[in-house]
């Protein structure tokens, strides 16, 4: 009997490169070019960097590592330079969630910031970097592979005839999965501690102004972008749809690279920035970040006041769908009563249904414990988009305990598994095509493989 799994693409890339995860030190490696595809060189450094994540993660591979890791980096470079001509963007908003996300996750598993850091022996800054080339990366192939098989279409009787023609001992079978209602609320910040951080951006300008310090320098000792704080605050080219929509505007009116803007608020603190350079529809600016903290007095309360309301819904004083739609401050589900929504980042198809992984960590440690019907006591979370604590209670709508598929019952499930082997195949068919079509070099000692891929190696 086959485990049913939510499908991704089977030729999206796994290794640390593609999937956001920190790299490490290989002081013993002595670096060297095993791989160049068209005009990117694969090192040996990096595919030992993925061997290493791997083995972090618990990846078993089939067949030789050395194999299998640089032609799925290879295979990365193609989708990668296509994107490049195709201007496929991602937007810096994308990457800092990303990396926020990624960051939480790790300090959740590993225990605390000091202990990831002893971990991985990189500070948090340089993980944090690592993490934010890496999500570039990993985003923009995702959206490549998003616009090649977005138009994949499959009907019902497709479907049907798949379900029809399992063996029995083929069914997938289906993990429990869970629809859940949240209510956040995000914690007052005082006004004080507000000015107290425009009051420092504000001396940050007027430092820069009187030539005393750097922009850069300022940005590398106190931005709390840590990931562009190591490169003096610089974000890069970037488009205007690439950026915080009050960033943007400001960033774009921006004349004088000498001078800094006023403060701008984002949904991500507040920023000063310095252009660096325009051109044409894209800006590469610098900037300082930083963030208003929020007090455990102040936490203490949003949570008191969550948990008051839970009792008034348990009372019946007004439901769980009236609280959420009036109180929450959850934007993505306020106006859908509370109700959590599941989307596949790499299909954009959304449900209403999770698998208990697929769930936010803080969400999924108290809904493990939850009845059908059940709402939680108040508890702390990070919102994973934009990294602020947040209190909030949850309700356990419903419940689907795990089953073999039924066509009756899992028809979104079943479409998305025939959705999933059309991509596939499309996919398999544009890298073969990519492949004839881009130079290709492999060191001799790195040829003698059995590449899921036939074609790497050309012979002239």
């Amino acid at each position: 009997m086959k485990k049913f799994v939510n499908f991704r693409f089977i030729v999206t890339l796994v290794l640390a490169v593609f999937a956001n995860v920190v790299t490490y030190a290989q002081d013993n490696v002595i670096d060297e070019v095993v791989w160049v595809v068209g005009d990117e060189a694969i090192l040996k450094s990096d595919v030992e960097e993925a061997r290493m994540d791997a083995l972090y993660n618990g990846r078993r591979f089939e067949g030789d590592p050395y194999c299998v890791i640089p032609e799925e980096i290879a295979v990365q470079k193609l989708f990668l330079h296509q994107a490049k001509l195709d201007s496929i963007e991602v937007s810096e908003a994308e990457i800092i969630q990303r990396v926020d996300m990624m960051t939480n996750m790790y300090i959740q598993q590993i225990g605390s910031k000091e202990k990831m850091e002893e971990y991985f022996n990189k500070t948090a800054t340089q993980i944090r970097e690592t993490l934010r080339e890496n999500a570039r990366d990993g985003l923009t192939v995702q959206k490549m592979q998003q616009k090649l098989v977005g138009d994949i279409k499959v009907t019902p009787a497709e479907v049907r005839r798949y379900f029809k023609d399992l063996p029995q001992d083929s069914i997938p079978y289906i993990p429990t999965q869970v629809e859940v209602q949240i209510i956040t609320l995000q914690p007052k910040i005082p006004i004080a501690e507000i000015e107290d951080v425009k009051r420092r951006l504000r001396d940050y300008t007027d430092r820069v102004t009187k030539g005393e310090i750097d922009f850069s320098t300022l940005a590398r000792l106190y931005s709390e972008d840590k990931a562009s704080a190591i490169k003096g605050g610089e974000l890069d080219f970037m488009g205007r749809g690439m950026l915080d929509p009050a960033y943007a505007n400001v960033a774009f009116s921006l004349q004088d690279p000498k001078k800094v803007s006023k403060i701008v608020e984002s949904e991500f603190g507040y920023h000063i920035i310095q252009l660096i350079e325009k051109r044409g529809d894209r800006v590469n600016t610098r900037h300082i970040l930083l963030r208003p903290r929020v007090s455990e007095k102040e936490l203490t309360e949003a949570c008191a006041r969550l948990d008051s309301i839970g009792d008034d819904i348990r009372q019946n004083k007004f439901t769980f769908d009236e609280a959420a739609s009036v109180i929450s401050q959850d934007k993505d589900t306020r106006n859908n009563h509370g109700l959590m929504v599941n989307t596949n980042e790499r299909t954009g198809i959304t449900t209403s249904k999770f698998q208990m992984q697929d769930l936010p960590q803080d969400v999924a440690k108290v809904v493990d414990k939850m009845n059908v019907g059940e709402i939680s006591r108040a508890f702390t979370m990070i919102n994973e988009k934009d990294g602020k604590e947040v209190c909030a209670i949850v309700k356990l709508k419903a419940k689907i305990n795990g089953h073999k598929a039924t066509i009756a019952e899992d028809y979104q499930d079943l479409k998305e598994i025939v959705m999933d082997k059309r991509r596939e195949e499309m996919l398999q068919k544009w890298i073969l095509n990519k492949q004839k079509h881009t130079y290709v070099r492999i060191d001799p000692n790195w040829q003698k493989c059995d590449f899921k891929y036939p074609g790497w190696v050309k012979n002239d």
